[in-house]
């Protein structure tokens, strides 16, 4: 059967505009095909990434490295994460239907490929002299600022080194690492307890909405090759430790165009009046401003993992509900992960800067499943560049 995209999909496809997608059109490059609504066409995806390869042969290597580098493709194979047709998939497996049931420890052992219990089996208590020490001196400084120290002092490097053969004590190092990275997030010794249900706990959140926080770990588990993952990547193909790749991907999840962007969001949500949102939104727009945590080029029908999880907050949290209800009607767009995450913090009255914490800790299984992965390649990721300056 036929598979037909529209035009927003298409021009993502080409990496071109919805303008010039019609121009190709109209040259005879590929054909429109009316759609349902009169208004709109669907064009066949096969024709689309036909064209699309055409195009990449054609250019110059300039702007095939600009393209690959910005959302393009392919860049690294990888067998973790599917993003297609709007959905997203685990290996192979519905990651929004794994949200409605699984625990992160669960989506790990997927990913990794190792049975949860050798990756996070009962352990006793870690003495982490340095660690207790720094944790005591944090004092007010925000959780989201002291993970990367703090789990850099928790971790060690031998545990998930790339010399290690021994299956099951790697396993137990790449859970480790995710405990780990849970502790410093909560300035808590190590636990063995189910991530969601730690976060819970110290949150002061009832077993039922519990499971909200159990759904957005596995959501943000992993996202195919974003900027912290890919950083993951390259670091392990260095021949670096599994914790080195963490600390790399924070530092990569830390920026204001990843991670950070639940900040933005928070900031901007504190800046709107609460009973009329769409007035500050307006004046945002006018003067040529974007709306952080709406909108994503992978979901041009709305980010489904945000959908997910919104599904039970915006029903039962007005403030959300009104937020996200003004932007759709001003731009069209849907709410992403992000706003999803902030939502959720406000929702469940977690401190600030809960969501850039679940988002990395969610994700760091990503992370380690990239470094394994990136491991088996026996590869140095090492592009070339395009010399741009003054020649010789």
């Amino acid at each position: 059967m036929a598979n037909y995209i529209d035009a927003s999909e298409a021009a993502r496809r080409l990496g071109v505009s919805r303008q010039s997608l019609y121009a190709y059109v109209s040259r005879g490059l590929i054909k429109a095909v009316p759609a349902d609504d009169p208004r709109q066409s669907r064009y066949l995806a096969a024709a689309v990434d036909q064209l699309a390869q055409t195009r990449r042969r054609g250019r110059k290597p300039r702007e095939i490295a600009r393209a690959t580098l910005d959302w393009g493709m392919p860049v690294l194979e990888s067998g973790l994460t599917l993003i297609e047709d709007g959905r997203c998939y685990y290996r192979g497996q519905d990651a929004v239907q794994l949200s409605h049931t699984a625990s992160l420890e669960e989506v790990a052992a997927l990913l990794w490929k190792i049975p949860v219990k050798a990756a996070f089996p009962r352990r006793a208590p870690m003495k982490l002299k340095a660690y207790d020490s720094l944790t005591g001196q944090a004092g007010s400084t925000p959780a989201s600022e002291t993970l990367l120290p703090l789990f850099a002092v928790a971790a060690r490097d031998d545990a998930t080194s790339a010399w290690r053969t021994d299956t099951d004590g790697l396993a137990r190092g790449c859970g480790d690492l995710v405990r780990l990275l849970t502790a410093a997030a909560l300035r808590q010794a190590p636990k063995s307890a189910p991530v969601h249900e730690q976060l819970a706990s110290a949150w002061r959140i009832d077993a039922a909405r519990a499971t909200l926080i159990r759904q957005a770990l596995v959501l943000c588990a992993d996202h195919e090759l974003n900027a912290s993952s890919f950083t993951a990547r390259c670091v392990a193909s260095t021949g670096a430790s599994l914790k080195a790749c963490i600390i790399a991907a924070l530092a990569a999840l830390s920026g204001v165009k990843h991670g950070a962007v639940t900040t933005r969001v928070e900031r901007l949500w504190d800046a709107l009046d609460p009973l009329d949102p769409g007035k500050g939104l307006r004046q945002r727009l006018k003067a040529g401003e974007d709306i952080p945590g709406f909108g994503h080029p992978l979901y041009p029908d709305g980010d489904i993992r945000a959908r997910a999880l919104l599904a039970t907050i915006l029903p039962a949290f007005e403030p959300a509900a009104r937020f996200a209800g003004e932007v759709k009607q001003l731009t069209g767009e849907d709410p992403s992960i992000d706003f999803a995450l902030v939502a959720l913090r406000r929702y469940l009255a977690l401190p600030e800067g809960s969501a850039f914490l679940l988002f990395a800790i969610g994700r760091s299984t990503g992370w380690i499943a990239h470094g394994l992965e990136q491991r088996t390649t026996n590869q140095l990721i090492r592009p070339r560049a395009l010399y741009t300056g003054e020649r010789p």
